[in-house]
């Protein structure tokens, strides 16, 4: 069976954008993407809303711009060889391979996915996740925190949702970004 994972760069108050919807602040160095990329390795399918699918999308032709470094040509591959499902009721037509649109989010179905597919799964996007996290469906946490602080924006997590955690591994880089991955206690 198939784990969920929901993984994020935010904020240390806990933002994956700012008021104004940048995330400038979170690019991760060479260190932290080789790290993420390590992370994304074993996901056969990731699980988008619309915002996020387009920020994400990029990655379908990262490999085309020229002087690339390895670590970014690597995640571009990792995206690229995963089946992508873009939650959305507006999206008309996707632009890269191996992604198709489902209009609504149906935890059910998505139960029924983790129970049938041998890859691990990632949910990206705060508004598409807390839906998972809400359905109980979220088994791993992965949030990679940088040391700024953006006073407001886009949360990591929902509001008036509560999961009990175990912290499973720790790792401070030498930027100061710190990861934590922590598992849904039941």
């Amino acid at each position: 069976m198939a784990k969920l994972i929901y993984s994020a760069i935010t904020s240390l108050d806990g933002y994956v954008a700012d008021e104004d919807g940048n995330f400038d602040w979170a690019e991760p160095d060479e260190e932290v993407h080789t790290f993420v990329n390590d992370l994304e390795r074993p996901v056969g399918t990731y699980l988008y809303g619309r915002r996020m699918y387009g920020v994400m999308v990029f990655w379908e032709t990262a490999l085309t711009l020229a002087d690339q470094p390895a670590f970014i040509k690597d995640y571009a591959a990792i995206w690229q060889a995963a089946d992508k499902i873009v939650y959305s009721r507006t999206l008309k037509a996707v632009s890269s391979a191996r992604t198709h649109i489902e209009r609504d989010f149906d935890p059910e179905a998505v139960r029924q996915m983790k129970a049938r597919t041998p890859r691990d799964m990632s949910v990206g996007g705060p508004d598409l996740a807390a839906q998972a996290i809400k359905a109980g469906l979220v088994d791993e946490y992965h949030q990679l925190v940088t040391p700024v602080i953006v006073g407001g924006g886009n949360q990591f997590l929902p509001v008036g949702v509560r999961v009990k955690l175990q912290l499973l591994d720790e790792r401070r880089f030498s930027s100061g970004v710190v990861h934590l991955h922590y598992r849904t206690r039941t």
